[in-house]
């Protein structure tokens, strides 16, 4: 059996158009940004974490596990804690660059598959009107770097360069690829 380890909606969607049975269960764990840890490094972590929590008491099954974070000037911008973080975020990368890293771990037993998929995105000059029109969805909620480019957010984006699906939490070719890797070596 296949098992998702989150609770996304959004990765639930785009793995049923991979593969056609799966469980969903999402790990908890402790998803702190260690002191000078840097972005990549921290995604891969947390990608890895979540896959081995869930392949501990699933070591037959194949566990998919994902984690995306945004960075702009070397800072992880992960979940806002509350609007006000939110609004905070999105200012900073208001008519800015900033990039979306996701990490995707494959794990069944001791057996495991990686890869890390970074896209730039740019962000056009945001106006407090338009943040708090947003913020007003509530779509920021449980989203790194408080926005979800599929949602209502997609208007701020000016431009992408590289895989949209890495900003949308799931790089759904890279886990395509995984998935193909795996099932080779068994």
């Amino acid at each position: 059996m296949i098992i998702l380890a989150s609770q996304s909606p959004r990765r639930k969607e785009l793995l049923a158009e991979l593969v056609s049975e799966f469980a969903v269960i999402p790990a908890d764990i402790d998803e702190s940004v260690r002191p000078n840890e840097a972005a990549i490094p921290y995604v891969q972590r947390m990608a890895a974490e979540k896959a081995a929590a869930i392949a501990q008491t699933n070591p037959e099954d194949l566990v998919i596990a994902s984690d995306t974070t945004v960075v702009v000037d070397e800072e992880i911008l992960g979940k806002p804690v509350d609007r006000k973080d939110a609004r905070s975020m999105l200012r900073k990368m208001s008519g800015r660059t900033h990039w979306v890293h996701t990490a995707v771990v494959l794990q069944k037993g001791k057996q495991q598959r990686q890869a890390v998929v970074s896209t730039e995105v740019v962000f056009r000059p945001l106006t407090d009107q338009e943040i708090d029109k947003y913020l007003a969805l509530d779509e920021y909620q449980d989203k790194a770097g408080a926005y979800g480019i599929q949602g209502a957010a997609k208007i701020f984006v000016s431009s992408i360069n590289g895989d949209f699906y890495t900003i949308v939490g799931f790089p759904v070719a890279t886990v395509y690829q995984l998935l193909q890797e795996f099932t080779e070596e068994e």
